[in-house]
């Protein structure tokens, strides 16, 4: 049986991870070098660097920090912001990353993620859908949250698969830095459509939550979080010990 990956995320502002409510709100963490190393060490299963004013900024990602970050880590990473072109998929891997996750990019040029993943693989693209409820309608929002496309976004993610995308990030911005919860019916909706993996973003406020989680909705196939892992109130090797509890299948270190 596939196990289920717990991946910590590091949101990147002008090289410092920082962390927020509802994407707002943003204050200081810590350095991405010297998080990524301890939580490659102490049993994340993949680790995902966002420089998340990249697209906002209208500027490319800051690679000299990627390059330093992708040096101290030793599982798959994935890095997003600011990616816009085939170029920025090549610029990204060559500084080490191992999947390139897109989304202001593939808004503004649908054609991107089949032009990557022809070039790449679907397996190195990822499509991360920041989404919000709107009058009652999931709808993707761009620019780090900040930008109400209009679309509709269970369609615009079944597209998005369609066209090449080989995992999906869903980030619910309901439930960003809530800590009540991952928002199961989103996720739901999501995994409902799609036949690649579906990585659970946004609500994690205690292990339970994890649980409750891959119990309910068992196609998803990762949670992700932040500031639960970064402030230490939950450590992954105590989340993992009670998956396994729980029968859920995970990578025990």
């Amino acid at each position: 049986m596939i196990t289920k990956r717990i991946i910590p995320c590091l949101d990147v502002r002008d090289g410092r991870v920082v962390k927020g409510v509802n994407f707002e709100g943003l204050s200081d963490v810590s350095s991405p070098i010297s998080l990524a190393k301890y939580y490659s060490e102490c049993g994340a299963d993949e680790l995902v660097f966002y420089d998340i004013t990249a697209s906002s900024d209208g500027r490319k990602l800051f690679t000299d920090i990627l390059c330093e970050t992708a040096k101290s880590v030793f599982i798959p990473l994935t890095v997003g912001g600011g990616i816009n072109t085939v170029e920025d998929f090549d610029r990204v891997l060559k500084c080490g990353a191992d999947k390139v996750s897109v989304n202001s990019g593939a808004i503004r040029n649908p054609s991107l993620i089949y032009e990557a993943a022809k070039i790449y693989g679907d397996q190195c693209v990822v499509i991360s859908a920041d989404v919000k409820r709107v009058d009652g309608v999931f709808r993707v929002f761009a620019k780090g949250g900040r930008e109400n496309t209009g679309m509709e976004a269970i369609e615009w993610i079944k597209r998005c698969v369609g066209n090449g995308a080989g995992e999906v990030v869903l980030n619910s911005i309901d439930t960003d830095g809530v800590k009540k919860g991952f928002d199961l019916e989103m996720l739901d909706a999501v995994c409902n459509v799609v036949n690649v993996p579906v990585i659970a973003s946004g609500g994690a406020g205690k292990i339970d939550d994890f649980i409750t989680l891959f119990k309910t909705l068992p196609k998803v196939d990762a949670g992700l979080a932040a500031s639960i892992f970064h402030f230490g109130e939950v450590k992954i090797s105590d989340l993992k010990n009670e998956m396994a509890k729980a029968n859920i299948p995970t990578r025990l270190t």
